[in-house]
């Protein structure tokens, strides 16, 4: 009974001393002044020129992009480029077998200085009958026959020479050249494979100088984007991934004609010079578009903007030192 009784004291004495040590600290609390200073940094705000700018998320994308194939059949016989080559308008990529093509024009051509010896036999013999016609010494239907002759010879000339253009093309195509400026990729064929006709890739090629970077902004901005746009061309500067480095500047080429329905935002586009080549093909930056520049804006240090339920602030310390 007695050990009962103890426990039992023991137990309420805690109690106490606790209620006691709870009670203390809150009253030791809420005798300190409520209005504690608390040591913060201050900067001064100041006046300058502002550049205001919307933040997209973009990819580089070539300016043209080819895929080189060749327009007729045959086996490569050489290789002109090296992969990452840059390359300008008509460099020559692969050359074909062009014998087969050559053995088709010199036979267009053979024909053709057949047929011009004819016409001009032809010829020769109606200028003989419209002699005699005139003396009544030949028929008219004769000479109506061999005037009929020189035009069916003069037809079949010009069939010649269109036969011999398409020979020669096709011979042309043996060589296979670049139509664009740009830099070569990863070569696709060998030397001695026979390709096929708009069949395989020989190398992909494409335009970096100028480029383009498609980038996205919330549907919220097209209206001030549009504005300004009106206004003359705006700036946007590309940075690096991590938004630290910047890459290169260019201007606004267009906005997209719609709006994203999924994700509530839009396409724009934008033109680089590309220079130095420091935008490549498939690569993430960040966009920067350059909306308006504001002359003599109030600035304070981004680290001084709070946001609240109304949206950013900032404190501002009073003369009497008081925020």
């Amino acid at each position: 009974m007695r050990k009962s009784l103890l426990v039992v004291a023991l137990i309420c004495g805690a109690a106490i001393a606790a209620f006691w040590q709870i009670h203390g600290r809150t009253t030791q609390t809420n005798k300190r002044p409520a209005n504690n200073a608390v040591p913060v940094l201050a900067a001064a705000a100041k006046a300058q020129d502002v550049a205001i700018i919307l933040r997209g998320l973009g990819m580089v994308q070539a300016y043209n992009t080819v895929s080189v194939k060749s327009r007729v059949e045959g086996a490569i016989t050489k290789i002109d480029f090296t992969e990452g080559q840059e390359i300008h308008i008509g460099d020559v990529l692969a050359e074909l077998d062009a014998r087969p093509y050559q053995a088709v024009l010199d036979q267009a051509k053979a024909l053709l200085a057949k047929n011009q010896a004819l016409l001009a036999n032809d010829q020769t013999n109606l200028e003989r009958y419209a002699t005699l016609l005139t003396k009544s010494f030949a028929p008219e239907q004769q000479y109506a026959n061999q005037k009929a002759a020189v035009i069916q010879d003069e037809a079949t000339i010009k069939n010649n020479q269109a036969t011999i253009e398409a020979a020669q093309l096709t011979l042309e195509y043996a060589s296979i050249t670049s139509p664009i400026d740009g830099v070569t990729g990863i070569r696709r064929v060998d030397l001695g494979n026979l390709i096929q006709a708009n069949a395989q890739t020989i190398v992909v090629v494409t335009q970096i100088k100028p480029i383009y970077v498609v980038f996205t902004l919330p549907e919220a901005e097209i209206a001030a984007i549009r504005e300004q746009m009106a206004n003359g061309k705006l700036s946007v500067v590309a940075f690096s991934a991590d938004d630290e480095k910047q890459i290169s500047a260019g201007a606004l080429n267009l906005i997209d004609n719609e709006v994203d329905q999924t994700t509530g935002t839009f396409k724009l586009k934008a033109e680089f010079a590309n220079d130095d080549a420091a935008l490549w093909p498939g690569e993430f930056i960040n966009a920067h578009l350059v909306l308006t520049n504001v002359k003599n804006g109030m600035t304070v240090p981004s680290a001084a903007i709070q946001t609240g339920p109304e949206g950013s602030f900032a404190y501002v310390v009073k003369d009497d030192s008081t925020v």
